[in-house]
Formats: C-alpha cells, structure tokens, sequence
C-alpha cells in the first residue's frame, strides 16, 4: 500500500520514464538525529531523479537538515513574487516532541511533499537555488547560505520578503506624506479581482481549519477509545483469572477482543493524523503562506503644498506608478496560480478524503468482526 507521501506526490507528479517527456522528482528519506543537547537536529537524505539537461546526471543523492529547506523557500519567495511558494511544516513548540517518532515521521512526510511541489510547479522547478539545494555537496552549501547571511546582514534590505518591501514604501510615503506634503494621508488602492482573491483566500483558511481541528478531535477520541479499551480488557482478563470455568475463560476472551479492537483503533487514528489531518493541516498552511504575500499598496495622494516639495513629490508619483503596473502584474499572475492551486488542492484532497473513508470502513468492519466473534460465547453463557 502507498504512503500518504507516495500517494500525494503520485497527484502532483506522475513518474515518468526517461525516454518519454522532462521529468524531476526528489524523495526525502531516512531521517538521521545527530548531536546531543540544544545542538541536536534532524539530516535527510534527499534523493533526486530527472532527465533534465541542467542538472548533473539522471539521480544525486544530499544529506539536508531542516535549515537548508527554510533556506530553500526564503531563496524562491524573495525572488517569485505572485508565485505560490509552497509551505514548510512548523517546529515543534515543545522541546520533548522535536525527536519523537511520530513528529520526525510526519516532518519528513511534509518536507518530501514541499520538494515535490517545488519540483513539480512550472517556474519554481526552474529555479538556480532549487538546483543549489537539490545538487550541491554539503560543503558547499554551508558555504554559500553563511555568504548569504553575511550579505544579507550587511544589507539588510535584501533580507526583506516583499510583504516587507511593501510596507516599507508604505512608511516612506507615509513620511513623505506627513513631512513634504502636509500631513496628508495616502489613500489605499485595490482592484476588484485581488479583493475577490483575498475573500477566498480568507474563507478557505477559516473552514480547512475548522475541519483540521474537528479531524485532529477525530484522532484524538479514536486513541483515548483505543487506550479506554486497552485498559478495559487487561480488567476483565484479571477478573476472569478470579473466576472458574466457564466464566474465566468467558472474561479472558472478552479482554483479548477489547484488546484486538484497541489496536485497530490506534492503527486507524495513526492513519487518519498522517493521511487526512495531516494533509489539512497542511492547506491550512498552504494558506496562510499565500496571505504572506501582502501585496495591499497605498498611492500618493497631491497635496496643495508646491515649489520645492514638489519634485519630491514627482520622485515618489513615479514610484508609486511603478508600484502600480507591479502590482497588477503580479495580480494577474496570482489569478493564474490561484486556478493551479485549486486543481491541485481538489486532486491532494480527493486522496486524503478518498483514504479516510476506507479507513473509517475498514476499521468499522473490523470492529465488527471482531464483537461478533465473540456473540456466539457470550449468548451461550447467557443462556447457561
């Protein structure tokens, strides 16, 4: 059976032979903990498969930590703007999780998932730092992202996002508008597609989370019945070991089917956190890396002060038509993304509804197998 991970990046991408069409592909595998104390992280090992002539041969294989995928998405939402850059899974908020199982599994899940949608979308495949990241030695990507921040450091606007460059020009109009121009304020402006944009954007946040946090419930009842049932089993075989025969060996199997049922629902409440609460966690996300791209601009507005002011004025107009014509450029290509993501969102979310309810099937069946296994033990003694 396919992993959530295989089954998702089958959606985004299906594998493709060589000899046929341009194909890339990356698997992130066999995470490995190094280091001891605060110093202690996760390496992938990240597997790449193309027959793209810009890359170094048909499959490289790179140890990659979790800092080197957050150097990957700044790199590609700096420089895309309007691209929906896929997201990144979170850390973990508590220390005691970051090298448990379950955490490292799912962590390595949605990074394999944030590389192949890299991988697999029009522009960003193209990208030099996506080759960087996906081809280099260890060595000399370490070299080149402490270059990076050194740079960054010493120019510090480079290390702005553009939700960041935005507000900058925001706060020199605005002083320019309090300072040059009388205290004038500039006004917003919008366009009737980016308001339709950010609507959607809001309401679809607003209900993916909601079903995550009912999906996350879901687990949630399923471990704390599984655990109830563990318990309750381990109970009665106690209580049948009190007792003669027949009601000892009656209790004694009562136990082990709580105890067989118990372990179903645990199979199927790790299933449904890795391949459908998982999945929505990660539109939700999905989505709120897209709000990242704040592209809410403020334009000039004339004041009645001139002479002297009025050259800056000009200096600041032609930047703010600038920033316009940029705007509506990016607009329109957020349109385009926007109708990408919703074929990809309803094909990823297809799966993941697709597989909860096999499982939920799956674990009804054998739950109930299970019970009436046992009808035929308990009406006899019953009846006795």
């Amino acid at each position: 059976m396919e992993s959530s991970t295989e089954q998702a990046r089958n959606v985004m991408q299906s594998p493709r032979s060589p000899s046929s069409q341009p194909y890339l592909s990356a698997s992130v595998t066999d995470p490995v903990k190094l280091g001891n104390g605060v110093q202690a992280y996760i390496s992938y090992r990240v597997i790449t498969k193309t027959n793209l002539p810009e890359y170094q041969g048909p499959e490289k294989i790179v140890i990659r930590r979790y800092s080197d995928f957050v150097w990957l998405r700044d790199r590609l939402f700096d420089k895309y703007k309007g691209v929906f850059v896929p997201p990144l899974p979170e850390k973990s908020a508590v220390e005691k999780f970051r090298f448990s199982a379950e955490f490292i599994e799912m962590r390595r899940a949605a990074l394999d998932i944030f590389v192949n949608r890299i991988a697999s979308h029009p522009e960003l495949q193209q990208s030099e730092d996506l080759r960087t990241f996906l081809q280099a030695d260890e060595e000399f990507t370490f070299l080149f992202q402490t270059m990076e921040r050194f740079r960054f450091q010493e120019t510090g606007i480079f290390n702005k996002k553009p939700a960041d460059f935005m507000q900058m020009f925001r706060d020199v109009q605005s002083k320019v508008s309090d300072a040059v121009l009388g205290k004038e304020k500039p006004v917003e402006e919008t366009t009737p597609e980016y308001e339709k944009l950010k609507h959607y954007i809001f309401e679809l946040e607003n209900h993916l989370a909601e079903a995550q946090k009912h999906a996350y419930r879901l687990v949630k009842r399923h471990r704390e019945l599984g655990q109830s049932l563990l318990d309750f089993g381990k109970a009665v075989k106690l209580l049948g070991a009190c007792e003669g025969e027949p009601t000892g060996k009656l209790f004694s199997d009562l136990g082990t089917k709580s105890e067989l049922v118990s372990i179903k629902l645990q199979k199927e409440a790790q299933q449904v956190l890795m391949n459908f609460e998982e999945p929505l966690k990660d539109y939700v996300r999905y989505v709120q890396s897209i709000k990242e791209i704040n592209l809410d601009k403020l334009m000039l507005t004339r004041s009645d002060k001139v002479g002297e002011a009025e050259i800056e004025y000009r200096e600041m107009k032609a930047e703010s038509e600038e920033a316009t014509i940029r705007f509506e450029r990016i607009v329109k290509r957020m349109n385009e993304e926007i109708v990408r993501f919703q074929e990809q969102k309803t094909e990823e979310m297809g799966v993941a509804f697709h597989q909860f309810a096999k499982g939920q099937a799956r674990l009804a069946n054998g739950i109930g197998d299970a019970w009436r296994a046992l009808l035929p033990k308990l009406e006899a003694a019953s009846s006795a």
